[in-house]
């Protein structure tokens, strides 16, 4: 999505930069793993199909998508950004008929991050900027039923089940988004800090 080509999202733990060909090589070596092909309903590509996707997701109007960062490894300016790399979140506008509908899905490829709250802040992280920059108003979760962890997160963060398909083996999960969830949404994600993203890699280029 151009809207956030040039957008970083700091938090915590954790720091969300756009996803550009630096990324791609370390993606595709993940989206070998049969594990996160099936957790992410995703089928493999050749290196080249996946610069091209990267490409057609950062024009498209539809997909805004991040990759997560280690924090502590991030601020090592020592360490290039494929060095940092723990997985990627995406908002999906899943209806062109109404653009505040959106799909949300992350990725904790590195199993070393899974199970430490990576997945937690970098949804509402994800979701406050939905809410703030994007308009969103409902949120929906697409998750396979042995994703327990997930459907879990989720449920935790005031998901509500809404239906479960047998066939695809997934369950679906809203969150409607009032101004007391939006409220909530905003005040979870309060440390976050929003950062021009060429100024913060020139300023990390500099102290290196």
């Amino acid at each position: 999505m151009k809207s956030n080509a040039n957008t970083l999202l700091e938090g915590t733990g954790v720091v969300l930069v756009p996803y550009t060909e630096e990324h791609v090589p370390r993606y595709h070596e993940w989206m070998k793993s049969p594990e996160l092909q099936q957790l992410t309903a995703s089928e493999p590509l050749t290196l080249e199909q996946e610069y091209d996707m990267q490409r057609s997701w950062r024009e498209d109007d539809d997909k805004c998508t991040f990759v997560i960062l280690d924090k502590q490894r991030w601020d090592d300016s020592s360490l290039n950004e494929e060095q940092c790399m723990v997985g990627d979140v995406n908002i999906f506008l899943t209806d062109p008929a109404d653009p505040s509908v959106a799909e949300l899905e992350i990725m904790v490829a590195e199993p070393g991050y899974r199970g430490k709250g990576v997945g937690k802040e970098v949804t509402r992280m994800m979701m406050s900027y939905g809410v703030s920059r994007l308009g969103i108003k409902k949120f929906q979760a697409k998750i396979g039923l042995d994703n327990h962890v997930s459907i879990a997160m989720f449920k935790k963060l005031h998901f509500q089940e809404v239906s479960v398909c047998q066939v695809f083996r997934e369950v679906t999960l809203e969150m409607a988004v009032d101004e007391s969830v939006r409220t909530r949404l905003l005040d979870a994600a309060a440390d976050m800090t929003e950062i021009d993203y060429r100024q913060a890699r020139c300023g990390r280029q500099g102290s290196a």
